[in-house]
């Protein structure tokens, strides 16, 4: 897939769509072609499981008026903050006011956290985490969500060119697999100053500026109740009817994503342990039924706030139970639309294989549905 000429690190717009490692994200480049070829400027775009709001972002930067829902609040920050990021002097200033805290100050917790902790951040590091942690009100201020986010891209990965002892940066491993991993190597936290590394870090985001003019919105939420939600306004006329859906739901036991991200959860204020939530819609989605049920509720809800003249565009997971409850399902909702479906087969190694999954998958489906 050849690259969109607006998403490069050259440009605003290209620095800023990539913020944020999520597992089975979108490409980005997939999604500036689908809305280019699916939508036009002005039309309004939805997707009610943004994900880190790839789809949401490449269609706010190319004039479309774009809406999100994402349940898992690091997408969402991903999602919330590369459409609208806060100044780069309040940010540095931002770092600087909790510097003068953590500088001083040791946290109350510094001392108490686990082995795995220890393990993976310096000392001085850690307790600037601790204090960011406690002081940034990233669900509320704009400032506080942007260093956050800035933060949480940093937190782990390669021991080099994150914050973090050696750790794959898409999703965070398992404490008693990484401390092992770490004894085994002799593999000790980067020794940095966590003020110096964060300002090279967003001298580089905010080098190009900052993207403009974007219309997007993302919600942090269950989109089988915001979607409710989303109906009343178009119903009251506050949010005008949609042209495009353009999603990826999420594939039935493939991954956590909760369990995946637990490290940057921690850092939201989440446990501080790989732990599974339990909760619904946050877990692997084992039951056939809930998957069915979920993504026939979301679609339904989304059928209400279409424009009659609109294209549904769905991403699936070409396994066969997966892939046929969403073209059944997409089906009983769209009966007028006549389907069309893409194979899109892996080119290259999956994330899965990245983690020890080196069973060979089918590759994935677009879905695209257009009125006869």
């Amino acid at each position: 897939m050849s690259q969109h000429p607006l998403n490069n690190h050259r440009t605003a717009v290209g620095r800023w769509s990539c913020l944020g490692p999520y597992y089975a994200m979108f490409p980005t480049d997939f999604a500036f072609q689908v809305i280019e070829e699916y939508s036009r400027p002005g039309d309004a775009v939805l997707d009610p499981f943004a994900g880190r709001a790839s789809s949401v972002y490449a269609a706010a930067v190319t004039q479309r008026e774009a809406v999100g829902i994402e349940i898992n609040p690091v997408g969402w920050l991903y999602g919330h903050v590369k459409l609208k990021p806060a100044s780069k002097q309040h940010v540095l200033a931002r770092v600087e006011d909790i510097w003068k805290i953590a500088e001083v100050t040791k946290h109350p917790q510094l001392n108490r956290m686990p082995q795995f902790f220890r393990h993976c951040y310096s000392r001085q590091v850690l307790n600037y985490l601790l204090f960011s942690r406690d002081l940034l009100r990233w669900k509320e201020r704009g400032v506080d969500a942007t260093l956050m986010a800035l933060i949480l891209v940093n937190l782990h990965g390669k021991k080099d060119g994150s914050l973090s002892n050696q750790m794959r940066q898409g999703k965070a491993m398992s404490p008693d697999y990484s401390v092992n991993w770490w004894n085994e190597h002799d593999s000790l936290p980067p020794d940095i100053h966590p003020v110096d590394f964060l300002r090279d870090r967003i001298g580089w985001r905010y080098a190009k500026g900052t993207p403009e003019g974007a219309l997007g919105k993302v919600y942090l939420g269950d989109s089988t109740k915001l979607g409710k939600a989303l109906k009343k306004k178009v119903t009251a006329g506050q949010q005008k009817r949609f042209n495009l859906l353009f999603t990826s739901p999420p594939y039935r036991e493939i991954t956590d994503y909760y369990y995946d991200q637990w490290l940057r959860l921690w850092m939201l204020g989440g446990p501080a342990a790989a732990t599974r939530t339990g909760k619904q819609w946050q877990g692997r989605f084992a039951s056939k039924d809930a998957y069915r049920h979920l993504l026939t509720t979301v679609f339904q809800d989304c059928a209400e706030v279409l424009d009659d003249r609109a294209t549904v565009y769905v991403r699936t997971d070409a396994r066969d139970f997966t892939l046929n409850t969403t073209i059944q399902v997409l089906g009983q909702v769209f009966p007028q639309k006549e389907l069309q479906v893409i194979e899109r087969p892996f080119l290259k190694q999956t994330q899965t294989a990245l983690f020890g999954d080196k069973e060979e998958k089918p590759g994935e489906m677009d879905l695209v549905l257009r009125p006869h």
